[in-house]
């Protein structure tokens, strides 16, 4: 399944960029990501992570790269192994009093297992609807007046 997402948010642009290039941010907007880790990298081009999630089907970790990189404009994720197959193109585009970002992804339900396995086209339309309500949380929490950094232990901090 592919699908697009885009949402204006009223924070500069650098901060929108900084917050959802950093895949580590993700447990704090993300419903379904429980933890990640950076294995490789400095976050730029190439960086590796470990990705826990909750699925359908029980948790499932995903290994996870930055395979496209162009500072404050566009980042994309793919995931290398692990269960529903996914890539996510996230464009930040200034705008007059806010930053558009849009999300451009791909996802899979092969990976599924058990009951969840047997949903696969529904598992796909839900899952799109469960991230917009994500990029909901995302907004919300980067037009916060005291919006966490992205590398401060308040933007770590679980929701």
């Amino acid at each position: 399944m592919t699908f697009q997402l885009g949402l204006d948010i009223t924070a500069p642009a650098a901060q929108v960029f900084d917050f959802v290039a950093d895949f580590t941010t993700m447990p704090n907007w993300y419903s379904a990501v429980r933890r990640v880790e950076r294995v490789g990298g400095n976050g730029g081009l190439g960086t590796r992570y470990h990705v826990y999630r909750d699925l359908p089907g029980g948790p499932a970790r995903n290994d996870v790269s930055i395979t496209t990189y162009s500072h404050g404009e566009e980042v994309i994720f793919t995931s290398l192994s692990g269960p529903t197959p996914f890539t996510y193109r996230y464009l930040v585009r200034p705008e007059q009093a806010t930053t558009k970002l849009i999300l451009e992804g791909t996802i899979s339900a092969s990976g599924l297992t058990g009951p969840a396995a047997l949903l696969g086209p529904l598992a796909e339309r839900l899952f799109k609807s469960g991230m917009r309500d994500n990029l909901g949380t995302l907004k919300q929490l980067l037009e916060k007046p005291t919006a966490p950094r992205h590398d401060s232990p308040e933007g770590r901090r679980r929701r």
